[in-house]
């Protein structure tokens, strides 16, 4: 399958993203179309790109601008590793617990409907394991909450997954290790936690639409709501790296879609009750629907930081652990540096891939010449280094403009965009040596 096959099937000849809209309306969340259409965007010079021309045979690159959207596989993919990456040189070097909290299934409709419901969840589940550490070891833990509302099979199911140290600072800025997690007593405090919550949040008349549910839910599950937090073995950084990734993961990945033939679409997923990989058949429409409504509400932080992590305290818990390591000679803080996030290219070089700056015809390299940007629904040039770059920008510009009207569309059908080698003789007018 191509690796734009979401692309595909929301924007492809059968317009099935069009008819969705006009079917559905108002019953859309405005940050669902927002996404979904940056998403379509995503990677188009008609929106923006950098122009970069190779040193030795001009051979020139228009690099467009990504949409950076919480919706685009693309972006989600880029923003996940450098994301993990980050938070590896980031927390403690200590051993960290992946901690999971879920909720019964006659629940998750409700936070579906109640979506503010979803921030108390993860604050709760995080003061939950936060006061079990300074009860138990009179220490306070560092933890990174992230949500997930999809289930395998794309399906709606709000749980909390968190990475959490295995130890904490005490208040005289020690650090002490405590590596025990008692999930099973946790689950029935879990249970008591959500159901009270939910019934604190609502108005009356939702809690007595609901009570049915919550009562359900306290009877079908005797031991409390799953909890669960394996040891981790490994490298510190790997443990990081892989629990980092998982945080921030999308709700399908591209290369679970198997097939899609214009009206279904057909993927894979591995069943959580036996372990085996199973196939599923849904219409484009269900497919959507299953989709769009994993897109969080504007300014929603899905992934949240709570104890030594938390913003007004991590400052001050790493620099008294940096004083407390140099005593003991035991190294959990990292010495301080910037940390700076990687460009577009040393992603690229760091995946293992070739150079995207080395030209592939001459070996030279390709050097940045200006960049071309949307600013109220037109290009604008917003940087040319050289008069030559301008000169072409604006003809591109005008290229670009001239393709929107019905008359240059008719002229393009007849006389044929410009090709690839017109672009290296029109760019045989830059000065580069």
């Amino acid at each position: 399958m191509k690796k734009n096959i979401i692309k595909r099937i929301f924007f492809d000849e059968h317009q099935h993203w069009e008819a969705f809209k006009k079917k559905y309306r108002e019953r859309i969340r405005p940050i669902v179309v927002k996404e979904v259409e940056k998403f379509r965007d995503c990677g188009d010079p008609k929106n923006g790109f950098k122009l970069y021309v190779c040193e030795g045979c001009h051979d020139v690159r228009h690099v467009p601008f990504r949409c950076k959207g919480r919706f685009c596989t693309t972006c989600s993919v880029g923003e996940s590793e450098e994301w993990s990456r980050l938070l590896t040189e980031d927390v403690l070097q200590v051993n960290h617990r992946h901690v999971i909290f879920t909720i019964d299934e006659n629940l998750r409709d409700i936070f579906l409907w109640h979506r503010e419901l979803l921030k108390p969840l993860m604050d709760e589940a995080a003061r939950l394991i936060t006061g079990y550490f300074q009860k138990k070891a009179k220490v306070t833990p560092g933890i990174i909450a992230g949500l997930h509302t999809f289930g395998a099979k794309m399906n709606f199911n709000p749980h909390v997954h968190m990475l959490v140290t295995m130890g904490g600072i005490t208040k005289k800025g020690e650090w002490k290790t405590y590596d025990f997690i008692p999930f099973q007593m946790l689950r029935k405090q879990w249970q008591t936690v959500v159901l009270k919550f939910i019934r604190k949040h609502l108005s009356k008349k939702d809690k007595k639409r609901i009570q049915p549910r919550l009562q359900k839910a306290f009877s079908n599950n005797g031991e409390g709501f799953y909890v669960y937090a394996p040891k981790q073995r490994g490298k510190v950084k790997e443990q990081l790296r892989y629990i980092g990734r998982y945080l921030r993961r999308p709700a399908i990945g591209i290369n679970r879609i198997e097939e899609y033939d214009g009206q279904y679409v057909t993927f894979k997923y591995i069943d959580k009750v036996d372990g085996k990989e199973k196939h599923e058949t849904v219409t484009v429409e269900e497919f959507i629907i299953r989709l769009i409504r994993h897109i969080p509400d504007e300014q929603f932080k899905t992934i949240r930081h709570y104890g030594m992590y938390s913003r007004r305290s991590k400052k001050l818990s790493k620099k008294l652990l940096a004083t407390w390591q140099q005593g003991t000679r035991k190294w959990i803080v990292k010495v301080k540096k910037t940390l700076r996030r990687q460009t577009w290219r040393e992603r690229i070089i760091s995946s293992g891939k070739k150079d995207p700056l080395v030209c592939p015809h001459c070996d030279n390299y390709y050097e940045y010449k200006g960049e071309v940007c949307l600013e109220n629904g037109r290009l604008e040039i917003k940087i040319a280094l050289t008069k030559e770059a301008r000169n072409y920008l604006e003809r591109v510009i005008h290229y670009r403009t001239d393709q929107q009207t019905t008359q240059e569309r008719e002229e393009e059908k007849r006389n044929g965009p410009l090709t690839s080698k017109e672009d290296i003789r029109q760019l045989s007018l830059f000065n580069v040596s």
